[in-house]
């Protein structure tokens, strides 16, 4: 695989500030294999109206949420966003959905996390027939509809649906009702097992996506390499789902130490724990060549669409860095 030639998504999180997202955004324009922009939220910016504001600025990509929760909002809602998004982009709109974790759910929403798998499968069922535009009566085991429609037709039947999966149960689920699912932090030979066994049951089109923390710098490769195990340890230290995973993966030790380090010291003694073998295994950083041979790694064990997580880095000029970041991984 030439990385310049395969399709590329990039996730534009909260260490971007709007400014920057939109310039990134516009910038997108230039380049052809760009597939999509993904927005994230959690406890900061809102996913919709910042892919509104992308959406007038980058002509081409698709644009996708990488993740809305499924307790904070109604499948109504949800609904609604995702067709005026599509309105205001001319359907590029990729709707990723996850569930989150109990203390963003519980503990900023002030929701009952209770019985992920069987919420998101209802709600799944219910987007997809609130888009076909018909009057929707529904009674299921977390919402009842009665005899409601869209007052707008939807600009299509169907908006693409990718599930954000950690567990195979979640996994299995993408693949019964969704059109992708979104991986994150998987070990390689974990991901390559993962992406072989789904590969053995799909025999229809589903993408294959999955979201690598991502940080470039020819410039200072070292400062970009701290960057994204910065962010890794972050991940690993509050993140009990994620940290299971990475662990049963070949890195309990380390795993402990950062866990360890972060409750003792804080994120950056916790990042410095982080090995270099442990970050190549699931991160793509350092300097250009090293960051494409790295993405190329990973696309070979079956991803179809790799997600990069922008983390910038400290001392570069933001519109420098974009403009290096997007053309190590593109041909113009």
């Amino acid at each position: 695989m030439n990385s310049g030639e395969a399709k590329i998504g990039y996730g534009l999180g909260t260490l971007l500030s709007i400014d920057e997202i939109l310039r990134f955004s516009h910038l997108t324009n230039r380049y052809k294999n760009v597939h999509s922009l993904w927005i994230p939220e959690t406890w900061g910016r809102e996913a919709f109206s910042t892919l509104g504001a992308i959406s007038q600025v980058a002509r081409y990509p698709k644009l996708g949420t990488a993740i809305l929760n499924i307790y904070s909002r109604t499948p109504s809602t949800i609904a609604m966003g995702g067709i005026t998004l599509d309105i205001l982009s001319g359907n590029r709109t990729l709707l990723g959905l996850g569930v989150s974790t109990r203390p963003i759910i519980e503990d900023w929403h002030g929701m009952v996390f209770d019985k992920p798998l069987a919420r998101m499968k209802e709600i799944v069922a219910l987007l997809q027939l609130i888009w076909r535009g018909n009057p929707v009566s529904f009674k299921g085991n977390f919402f009842n509809l009665s005899n409601f429609k869209l007052l707008h037709s939807p600009p299509r039947a169907s908006i693409p649906i990718f599930l954000a999966a950690v567990n195979p149960l979640m996994i299995a689920l993408s693949l019964s009702v969704a059109d992708g699912l979104l991986l994150y932090l998987r070990p390689f030979n974990e991901l390559r097992s993962t992406i072989q066994k789904i590969r053995n049951g799909i025999t229809r089109p589903f993408e294959l996506a999955s979201v690598f923390i991502c940080s470039i710098s020819d410039k200072y490769p070292d400062r970009a390499r701290k960057r994204a195990a910065k962010t890794l340890a972050f991940y690993i230290s509050v993140g009990a789902y994620y940290r299971k995973l990475i662990s049963s993966s070949g890195f309990a030790d380390e795993t402990e130490a950062i866990v360890a380090e972060y409750n003792k010291r804080g994120l950056d003694a916790a990042s410095k724990v982080v090995s270099d073998r442990l970050l190549d295994d699931i991160a793509i950083c350092g300097g250009s060549e090293h960051g494409r041979r790295s993405m190329e790694r990973f696309v070979s064990a079956g991803i179809t669409l790799p997600i990069l997580q922008i983390n910038p880095v400290e001392g570069e000029d933001t519109q420098e860095s974009f403009i290096k970041f997007l053309e190590t991984f593109s041909n113009e």
